[in-house]
């Protein structure tokens, strides 16, 4: 029989349970996994009980062998200690790997937690001791930007709350995948709208600090009905308000919306049901902004677009260009709303 695979669901439900195995091990591209789980890790042991049977250390401040003192330390007033390691990634694999002996060995009155946050644990033959031991090995994947919608959906659904079609594209361009940032959003509104609310632009606007008229879905939107005086107000915008609207995550946003009126164009089943499943579109707003933006770009003409976008990333960035990127940006807005679909020499 196949094991079970490790997931953050799976874990979580096991530490708010009770039960955590001898050794538990936290790692990978996404921080913010770590620190979700942490604290129920901390909470195996009651509040009353922590100052003897909780200990939480750093590992750039603390010796490997203190470590393996500690996990096999008898714990006082109590069946079972917590002993947890932080900031792992900060060590190098020799210092991970003087942790092996306790790992073939461990204690049974001591779960020990290892994190290394936002990186995976430098030390391979550790990783495997964890595993050789029975231990739960945790490694996150780095959230991609097509995954955000859903993982915030049913972050925001979790809260009690719903949201609102553009409200949910607004946190997600402006914030990008940094799930820690877009959660920690969230759990703002839930406390400033109360259960049962529902997330909109304007509360958006108001609490997370996003104009619900000048953003980056708004920008596709007006790019996808070429709608040019719509388009350079908010480029406007943009270059007086630099510090909230980073360059990167507009152009990022328009790669994202061009790739996929490419997708679209090329999809087997161009119906609206099989474009929509190609491209994972989440509602029928979208799939009219696609439609829409078909009828008024070819596939030439999008595929110049990319062209163009990807032109601009490296200029902007200084490469092959000394001009300022706002003037760059203007000139690829106007680019990409007058493109006659001429493919690069």
């Amino acid at each position: 029989m196949a094991a079970q695979a490790v997931t953050f669901e799976s874990v979580s439900r096991d530490l708010r349970a009770g039960r955590a195995p001898q050794i538990l091990a936290i790692h990978g591209a996404e921080a913010y996994y770590a620190d979700a789980l942490v604290p129920l890790a901390e909470a195996l042991v009651p509040a009353d009980m922590r100052d003897f049977a909780l200990t939480v250390v750093y590992a750039p401040q603390t010796d490997a062998k203190q470590v393996l003192d500690m996990a096999r330390s008898v714990p006082m007033m109590a069946e079972r200690q917590v002993v947890i390691v932080k900031e792992m990634q900060s060590e190098s694999a020799a210092w991970a790997d003087k942790l092996i002996p306790y790992l073939q060995a461990p204690s049974p009155s001591t779960t020990l937690v290892l994190v290394s946050r936002g990186a995976a644990f430098k030390s391979k033959a550790m990783v495997k001791a964890v595993t050789a031991a029975g231990g739960t090995v945790f490694e996150s994947q780095k959230v991609g930007e097509w995954q955000v919608p859903k993982l915030l959906t049913a972050y925001i659904k979790d809260r009690g709350l719903t949201v609102d079609a553009k409200a949910l594209d607004m946190l997600r361009d402006f914030i990008g995948a940094d799930l820690s940032r877009l959660y920690n959003e969230v759990d703002k509104l839930t406390q400033v709208l109360g259960p049962r609310a529902m997330i909109t632009p304007e509360a958006v606007e108001r609490n997370v600090g996003v104009s619900r008229e000048f953003n980056n879905f708004e920008l596709v939107d007006a790019l996808a009905v070429k709608d040019a005086a719509r388009v350079f107000r908010i480029a406007a915008y943009f270059e007086s308000n630099q510090k909230a609207n980073p360059l990167v995550m507009t152009v990022a946003a328009l790669f994202n919306f061009y790739s996929d009126l490419l997708i679209a164009y090329y999809a087997a089943d161009k119906s609206d049901r099989g474009i929509s499943k190609e491209l994972g579109l989440r509602n029928d707003f979208a799939l009219r902004r696609v439609r829409g933006a078909m009828q008024r770009y070819n596939a030439f003409q999008v595929i110049e677009a990319i062209h163009a976008i990807r032109r601009f990333d490296a200029m902007s960035k200084g490469s092959g260009s000394r001009e300022d990127p706002y003037r760059l940006f203007h000139d690829l807005l106007y680019h990409l709303l007058t493109a006659p679909g001429r493919l690069p020499a």
